[in-house]
């Protein structure tokens, strides 16, 4: 593939040349104008293992958009750029571990695989023990329905790498339902196999905390909405993150660079 390197910018097609861009990545991309029309790839006998690929990939997309959404009021300040295809390279492979059904069918097992999304870091470039490093512990309800993020008590001065300029800090917790999914044929397509719990959350924010002074002992505590228990085809993502912010009068004013967020346990 050629990489331009000149200062013309643009994307579109020239003669046999595509020019085009790639997210995530610097510069302008060209490639030569050519392959199988749409046609072909959805009718065609040779096409057969591309149209189970684009199928399965597509349930991929879509459970990883689940883990995105149930995740949405913190995704902004908290993902990379690339957090969409590395959420759903992760769900493509979970999908691969099936062993029950066809090819182009496979299930999103999460719930039997759910050590591919422990750890986490939904900015792969910023990560939260690299920026928080005070003890702290997770607990859950035996129902599954809350979530506690257990902070001793410590001095942020040492234990907190804050961005230049921040003066307040406060940690996150949150519970977040993702449901495994499986191809439906009578829609002709992956659906949640719990679509009333998938995507249900809650996201919990203890109190701006003085990155100057010591922390007491803080539990937040997250907890499902609605007295809602989950079942046995889903799971239920227990993440915990930090956000900055810096102190002006009596606002608190949240930065752009620093914050993270990680899948602290899966279960």
């Amino acid at each position: 593939m050629a990489r331009q390197k000149g200062v013309i910018k643009y994307v579109g097609t020239l003669g046999d040349i595509r020019h085009f861009k790639i997210k995530g990545q610097e510069g302008y991309f060209a490639g030569m104008v050519g392959g199988p029309t749409g046609d072909q790839v959805l009718s065609a006998p040779e096409f057969e293992r591309t149209r189970e690929n684009m199928n399965e990939f597509g349930a991929c997309a879509k459970a990883g958009k689940s883990v995105r959404t149930g995740l949405s009021q913190v995704m902004k300040q908290m993902a990379d750029s690339q957090v969409t295809g590395r959420l759903t390279s992760i769900m493509k492979k979970i999908n691969l571990e099936d062993q029950t059904e066809a090819r182009g069918y496979r299930k999103i097992e999460i719930t039997t695989q759910r050590s591919y999304l422990k750890g986490f870091e939904f900015d792969k470039n910023s990560s939260f023990n690299g920026i928080f490093n005070a003890p702290y512990s997770l607990t859950h309800g035996v129902d599954r329905e809350t979530g506690d993020f257990v902070v001793d008590a410590f001095n942020p001065a040492n234990l907190v790498n804050a961005p230049s300029g921040a003066t307040h800090f406060r940690l996150i917790t949150s519970l977040s339902v993702v449901s495994d999914f499986e191809y439906n044929a009578t829609t002709n397509s992956y659906d949640p196999m719990d679509a009333d719990l998938n995507e249900v959350n809650d996201i919990q924010y203890s109190a701006f905390l003085d990155l100057y002074a010591p922390v007491p002992a803080t539990t937040i505590t997250a907890t499902l909405p609605g007295g809602v228990l989950p079942t046995a085809n889903v799971t239920v993502l227990q993440c915990i993150g930090i956000e900055f912010y810096q102190q002006v009068g009596g606002n608190y004013y949240l930065f752009a660079s620093g914050n993270c967020l990680k899948v602290e346990d899966a279960f």
